[in-house]
């Protein structure tokens, strides 16, 4: 498959001409510097030179050292910040979402199904319908008929008779399906869970067509084999271009210059290698995700640290053992308040994650473990810790828990005794925190619940990020989350874990790229680092909370390259 895609790859590279970015020397001044360096965290002006900083000091002092051919930016006192470094995202998928059904803002389930009639009316018979985005525990109201609040998927069968129907949750970690997907799936009322997964059911044991965690791979694989593709849709490169082009114009845009992608098969990160700094903008840190056997063959090969000017580096394993709150699959030591006949869902053996950890041991790799439940994330401690205790290093290995959203309080000093970080998205606090407490209580959601105030106490080194297309990509509002931690004026989520300003900062540029092993090279405006920054309307260090979502991007760079501009008001 790797061998079939890279000849489609240089197939149609031959076709087009891609231009070279283009970095330009320029001395910024009058600028409300954040540089995100301890040792000097403010500074007026700095020059440029070759895509890196070449001096940062007060404007007197590098307007002295402007040559006469350089391009000269004279912020007028405008804030001024290294760029936001995306810490746990989905790339492509963030560019697929946006080229199928929105649900994220559907009030109800009637609406979801509105939409995907009014697409039916418009899609060849056959041809799939795909969305993302719904959550039954933000709709107006339960839907009617439900099983455990969930819909049943007669009205959306009858809304497409003619089609194949696949929306999957807004956390990824479920789907729904209507009957002419199931029956290309094969699901009957004998058709067992499969591991890690559950088919949720009716009372008279037929699919409502809900599929959750691992029981979704039933719905994709029926729906990659009756396109004719792959399961990563690696052969199709227009198709490819297309996700990467328009992720790519929503992160510069955003005032993402780096993102960190949670999770990509080889096939994919060698599509990356051909567009990577040219068609795509960001900076990609990219974690492996595909099956140990492939690992054991491919991850000596793949390991690339600062490919194409530092656009591509790949030097991380990916794994998941729960699944999300929102859709009963995270993994509890306890059951759920709301479910009490359910613990949530162990998606992958502790044996094949073990295999993995060795694996990253072995050759060289850092190891990422999705984990949203205080189970889960134990198991995951307990893992880590083994590794380390049988490989013992005097280096930190940087290895990480992806979300560590849900901990038990003995756990939390575990993060930074073992230098653990904590790869968490503060958004997904405000986001879910309308059913964190109907899920686990008012006591677990206190004590464990986004404790990033804990976590920093303890040592560990937290990030952020937003697990795009799970949330929008879009920094600002992930920021407000950050040091508000406010669902709406009046109501906060636990506010004695908010972060400060600065903390908020440093978890979204300097601790990403310490996270990354890349804090040598981008997080702050220093000498010799990447010169990758935005210019913001507001100084997220000083405004008052109720302007924080009034910011706006007004300039990205990337690598001394204005990647996007703000059109003037």
């Amino acid at each position: 498959m790797r061998n079939m895609l890279q000849t489609a790859i240089l197939l149609f590279l031959a076709t087009i001409c891609v231009n070279p970015c283009f970095s330009q020397d320029m001395a910024i001044i009058n600028a409300n510097v954040a540089t995100m360096d301890s040792d000097n965290p403010k500074a007026e002006a700095f020059i440029v030179k070759d895509g890196r900083i070449a001096a940062v000091g007060t404007s007197e002092e590098i307007s002295k050292q402007i040559d006469a051919d350089m391009k000269v930016l004279d912020l007028d006192g405008k804030f001024l910040m290294p760029g936001f470094i995306e810490g746990h995202g989905h790339f492509l998928m963030l560019g697929e979402m946006r080229m199928n059904l929105d649900l994220t803002k559907a009030n109800s389930w009637d609406e979801i199904v509105d939409q995907v009639r009014l697409a039916a009316a418009n899609t060849p018979p056959g041809k799939w319908i795909i969305g993302r985005g719904w959550h039954q525990s933000k709709w107006d109201a339960p839907p009617s008929p439900n099983v455990e609040g969930y819909p049943t998927h007669e009205s959306l069968s009858q809304a497409s008779p003619n089609n194949p129907v696949l929306l999957t949750h807004a956390s990824g970690h479920m789907d729904f399906a209507n009957a002419y997907a199931m029956r290309l799936a094969g699901v009957e009322d004998e058709t067992k869970n499969p591991k890690g997964g559950e088919i949720l059911r009716n009372e008279d044991g037929s699919a409502t067509g809900v599929f959750r965690e691992r029981a979704s791979g039933l719905i994709h694989s029926a729906r990659y084999a009756d396109e004719g593709q792959s399961k990563t849709k690696v052969s199709d490169v227009a198709y490819l271009n297309r996700a990467a082009e328009l992720a790519s114009e929503e992160c510069v845009r955003k005032g993402i210059t780096s993102f960190q992608d949670a999770g990509m098969p080889f096939a994919q990160i060698d599509y990356l290698k051909s567009v990577v700094g040219t068609r795509v903008k960001p900076r990609l840190w990219v974690m492996v995700r595909d099956s140990n056997q492939s690992l054991m063959l491919n991850l000596k090969s793949a390991r690339t640290i600062g490919f194409a000017d530092n656009h591509l580096t790949v030097r991380a394993i990916k794994r998941a053992i729960d699944g999300a709150l929102g859709a009963h699959g995270a993994w509890l030591l306890q059951p759920y308040e709301d479910m009490p006949l359910s613990r949530g869902l162990n998606t992958r053996s502790i044996a094949s994650i073990e295999e993995a950890a060795a694996l990253a041991i072995k050759h060289d790799y850092q190891f990422c473990v999705h984990a949203i439940g205080d189970r889960a994330n134990r198991e995951v401690l307990d893992i880590f810790e083994k590794q380390f205790t049988a490989n013992p290093s005097e280096d930190s290995r940087r290895w990480r828990i992806e979300h560590a959203q849900h901990l038990h309080p003995d756990d939390i000093p575990r993060f930074g005794k073992l230098g653990v970080i904590a790869a968490m998205q503060a958004v997904h606090c405000t986001s879910d925190a309308i059913f964190v407490p109907k899920r686990l209580g008012q006591r677990r959601s206190k004590d464990g619940a986004y404790v990033w105030q804990s976590l920093l106490k303890s040592g560990a080194i937290v990030t952020n990020g937003t697990d795009a297309p799970v949330e929008d990509v879009d920094p600002i509002p992930c920021f407000f989350a950050s040091v508000t931690r406010q669902l709406k004026p009046g109501v906060t989520f636990f506010p004695e874990q908010c972060m400060s300003r600065q903390q908020a900062l440093e978890a979204y540029t300097i601790n990403n790229a310490k996270a990354a092993f890349e804090e040598d090279i981008k997080g702050s405006i220093e000498v010799g680092k990447l010169a990758d920054f935005v210019v913001l309307s507001n100084d997220l260090l000083t405004c008052a909370d109720d302007e924080i979502l009034d910011t706006k991007v007004l300039q990205t760079v990337i690598g001394g390259e204005t990647v996007y501009e703000a059109k003037p008001e």
